[in-house]
């Protein structure tokens, strides 16, 4: 990730206590997995010990990429925004007019998104289309299936 990101508290509390749970519980559990794989032979031929340090490896790249991301952050205070327009951290109840039927997101950081509790990112196409729109107004979204039309029918925090 390049550049600012932004996020809710409650997110970036959650990634944090993500990177931690990695830095101490993850780092242990791999050693742990590579010292007994080293225990049982020839480290040449060893295919668990070839496993084990994969597996560190990944999670060192997981632990050094959610750094990266935590160290660019910027944390946003919803007392703070207008619900006049989309933006990140809004609540939008649209109408697809296609299909003539209602749904609600919350536009969120796209460490965030989450589609089961009806969080979508700020980066995705459907995020990228509310955005600066008002209640009223129709974001075409371009999508892999087409173009997408929703009508904004109400804008909360």
């Amino acid at each position: 990730m390049s550049g600012i990101s932004y996020m809710t508290q409650e997110g970036y509390d959650k990634a944090n206590g993500e990177l931690e749970h990695m830095k101490t519980k993850g780092r242990e559990e791999a050693a742990r997995e590579i010292a007994e794989a080293r225990d049982k032979g020839d480290l040449s031929e060893n295919a668990e010990y070839h496993a084990a340090k994969d597996a560190q490896g990944l999670l060192e790249a997981k632990i050094n990429e959610l750094e990266k991301a935590l160290a660019n952050v910027r944390i946003i205070d919803a007392s703070q925004l207008d619900n006049s327009t989309v933006t990140i951290l809004s609540k939008v109840r649209m109408k697809n007019l296609k299909m003539n039927k209602e749904i609600t997101y919350q536009i969120v950081s796209e460490t965030e998104a989450d589609l089961k509790n009806k969080k979508l990112s700020v980066n995705s196409p459907i995020g990228k289309g509310l955005l600066g729109k008002a209640v009223g107004e129709v974001a075409e979204v371009e999508t892999p299936a087409g173009i997408i039309k929703f009508e904004i029918l109400e804008i909360t925090l």
